[in-house]
């Protein structure tokens, strides 16, 4: 991400522009300087993952209790020295950045390709230089963080603008990340993730006004040095002519320089020598071969102007064009996007510096966070007081001023940029449109805003093996739930009975090229008692309203009829036997070891310390098992999704992974009851442990055989049926309605990836004999 090629450029060519720093320091400094008054740090939380996932295991799903404690230590750490930390996550991918993303992804696969071939031919985890972040990360480490405690903020806008915005307006110390175009805006000073060294609080920072010097240039020069580059808006190869037109007559180049770097000097010395010397005396571009990138380039320049900030190279005239281009500006989220590239394989990456310090320490210090603290979400609006409910999750009850109507006129948690003043959106209830907006700037919800505004959501890569046609793509997976979604949020009548308009879902799957997004319509739910209406949902107060948020939720899984053993079963283990019950309503494929496995790590789980966790040692990794975590993490994330849509029946912790998955210790206990261990060695010899397995499994299990879904053992499947274990008897394939049709099911590749109209009754139940390849 960023400005191609400046991060090479500075490492190598202008190594005075990175100072080593140090935190502890700086916040001493701050101090003395304004007495009273708190250094904060304003962190872009999406280039830290990679830096903050340092458990050794990654393939197996994700080792959550280690992460948990890595990211408790690094609050604490900062904490200690008095530096507050605000986090901000991706909220949104704007439609011009879609190429981009869309490139990325199919890297990605290629790279899952690899991954799963080395898993297969070594029977062992990858080395770091494969590394792949599990699915799920940027999502769980949102409420990682507010469990502990932080301010942790999600954008509705492009990410880096808001937090360079942030910055800038409540004078942070500066921003961590790992973004060159931090060093393009004109904002507080920007500090190197990768290079941090937590132990001693040193880090590099890179210093905008030192890379002016070093390319005489001054610093309302540098959008205009990024656009001509190439960055995430205007693509590299736009004005490729015009840097070897530079770069011919840029008489300064050694030939021991890199090609690369010569034509960030040349540019930058015809910005300084020719365009400055006409500037204010002809258009920009009288002096520049815009062409037809006119309108895509001042965009470009303009998305560096933070609130108040003028560029001397635009005019007025320059900055309606970049308006015009901006007013249609979709929203949707993908808060994986950013991470998901191996670090020394993509060079439009933001991870060119390689990590030189030790991200892997582990110290565990204990942070005490109040889960029932109050937020305000920080604005420059003076009329910005409106408080509305955020939540009916007890755990968070943090009430959050209001700062938003459907015309994006109010500015959270940043000032939004003048020209985003419009969007058309897919709900038309204003105050259902304040209270999504509300909860997805502070992170509390998961894709419902993007739905009831733009109505368009992604998904970035799963670790799936694109070559075990046993096993569907979670993709498809959850694609029902999603559905049932869209009918809850964007029914016309309020009350998810009628079909609404279909949503575009950019999901990656095997075979899916991503040229078009799929156009999935909803699919009405049948909720016992009736269809609560989402005002009901989301403000009604009362008491007897839980229970109907509750009935909701249960429905989008299509599990009304085992409410009952649900409720029956305590937390945190309700929300986990609802997944499994869709799961293996779901897919034919799963057996009963499959069940085992899941149940059995979840309980021993309970008992287990991170520390204990990191220790356990795997006979071999299995890439079955590999895929199976990576599902089962990804239908947390849509427990997310479904519980935030119905205003928050469940607690958001009895979902959180670190409370109920480990991925080792997942893997154990499949490679164990693979092997036919019994239940009692699955659970350690534990008593306690065994009593609640069987509780789980005898839930989970009654409520599939209720669904025609009867869990059978792998050694009762034949081998010759299609799948990993050929099921006796034709495949069941679910309906919308729950009720089993035999022999119907349809090849997914044959449905076609890309911009197909999906009908709801398409979404059948997985079977092994419907031959699916994902």
């Amino acid at each position: 991400m960023g400005v191609r090629g400046l991060q090479g450029f500075v490492g190598s060519t202008c190594p005075h522009v990175c100072t080593v720093v140090n935190f502890k320091e700086l916040a001493e400094q701050y101090q003395s300087k304004h007495p009273g008054c708190s250094p904060s740090i304003v962190v872009d939380a999406m280039c830290c993952l990679r830096y903050w996932y340092t458990p050794e295991s990654w393939v197996c799903g994700g080792q959550w209790k280690e992460y948990f404690d890595i990211l408790r230590n690094f609050v604490r750490t900062f904490t200690a020295v008095g530096i507050k930390l605000i986090f901000f996550f991706d909220g949104m991918v704007e439609q011009g950045k879609r190429d981009v993303w869309v490139k990325r992804r199919l890297k990605n696969n290629r790279e899952i390709a690899r991954i799963f071939h080395y898993i297969k031919s070594h029977r062992e985890q990858p080395g770091r230089n494969m590394f792949f972040i599990p699915s799920g990360l940027a999502i769980f480490t949102r409420f990682a963080l507010k469990a502990l405690g932080q301010e942790t903020l999600c954008s509705v806008q492009e990410a880096d603008y808001e937090v360079a915005s942030y910055g800038l307006q409540n004078h942070c110390l500066g921003i961590l990340g790992e973004d060159t175009d931090y060093l393009i805006y004109d904002t507080c000073p920007y500090f190197s993730i990768s290079e941090l060294c937590l132990d001693s609080l040193s880090t590099i920072m890179l210093c905008r006004e030192k890379l002016c010097e070093s390319l005489d240039l001054h610093l309302a020069d540098l959008p205009l040095l990024a656009c001509l580059l190439g960055n995430d808006v205007v693509p590299e190869g736009a004005f490729e002519v015009f840097r070897h037109k530079c770069l011919s007559s840029y008489t300064s180049i050694k030939e021991n320089w890199d090609r690369r770097g010569s034509a960030i000097l040349a540019v930058a010395d015809h910005i300084s020598k020719v365009l400055r010397l006409h500037q204010g005396e002809k258009k920009l571009e009288e002096m520049l071969p815009l062409g037809p990138n006119k309108a895509l380039f001042y965009k470009g320049v303009t998305s560096y102007l933070l609130p108040g900030q003028q560029s001397p190279w635009i005019s007025q005239k320059a900055k309606a064009i970049a308006a015009l281009d901006k007013q249609v500006v979709p929203m949707s989220s993908d808060p994986e996007s950013k991470q998901e590239v191996p670090m020394s394989s993509d060079p439009e990456s933001k991870q060119e510096v390689p990590v030189s310090s030790d991200p892997e320490s582990k110290q565990e210090v204990t942070v005490t966070s109040d889960s029932e603290s109050k937020q305000e979400v920080p604005s420059t609006d003076p009329e910005y007081k409106q408080e509305v409910p955020m939540s009916t999750d007890p755990e968070f009850k943090q009430e959050v001023p209001m700062s938003t109507d459907p015309e994006f006129k109010q500015e959270d948690p940043i000032n939004m940029k003048p020209e985003i003043k419009q969007q058309v959106t897919m709900v038309s209830d204003t105050e259902l449109l304040k209270v999504a907006r509300a909860r997805h700037v502070q992170a509390e919800s998961y894709l419902v805003y993007n739905i009831m505004t733009s109505g368009e959501i992604e998904c970035s890569n799963t670790l799936e093996d694109a070559l075990d046609q046993a096993l569907p793509s979670q993709a498809f997976v959850y694609r029902p739930v999603r559905q049932r979604v869209y009918s809850l949020l964007l029914a016309e009548g309020g009350d998810g009975a009628s079909s609404g308009p279909s949503v575009q879902e950019w999901f990656v799957y095997s075979g899916n090229p991503l040229r078009h997004p799929d156009l999935v319509r909803p699919l009405p739910m049948n909720v016992p008692g009736g269809m609560p209406s989402l005002r009901q949902l989301w403000l009604n107060q009362e008491p007897g309203t839980q229970v109907r948020r509750v009935d909701v939720l249960l429905a989008c899984f299509d599990l009304s009829s085992s409410r009952d053993e649900l409720q029956a079963v305590e937390s945190p283990w309700q929300a986990l036997c609802c997944l499994l019950i869709y799961l293996f309503v779901q897919v034919d494929t799963l057996c009963l070891e499959d069940l085992h496995a899941f149940v059995a790590q979840a309980v021993c789980l309970q008992g287990k310390p991170a520390a204990q966790l990191a220790d356990l040692q795997l006979d071999h990794i299995d890439s079955r098992a590999v895929q199976l975590g990576s599902l089962l993490v990804r239908g947390l994330t849509m427990l997310v999704l479904v519980n935030s849509a119905c205003g928050f029946p469940w607690r958001t912790s009895d979902f959180m992974p670190w409370n109920v998955f480990d991925g080792k210790l997942f893997h154990e206990k499949y490679l164990q009851s693979e092997k036919g261990c019994s239940v009692e060695a699955l659970v350690e010899q534990n008593r306690t442990w065994l009593t609640r397995f069987q509780q789980l499994k005898s839930v989970v299990c009654k409520a599939c055989l209720r669904e025609d879904r009867r869990i059978v053992s792998r050694q009762l499947w034949r081998p010759h049926q299609s799948g990993r274990w050929g099921r006796q008897g034709h495949g069941s394939h679910r309906t919308s309605s729950g009720r089993g049709q035999a022999g119907q099911g349809q090849h997914w590749r044959d449905q076609g990836p890309g911009n197909r109209q999906y009908e709801p009754d398409t979404w059948r139940r997985y079977s092994s004999s419907s031959g699916w390849s994902n």
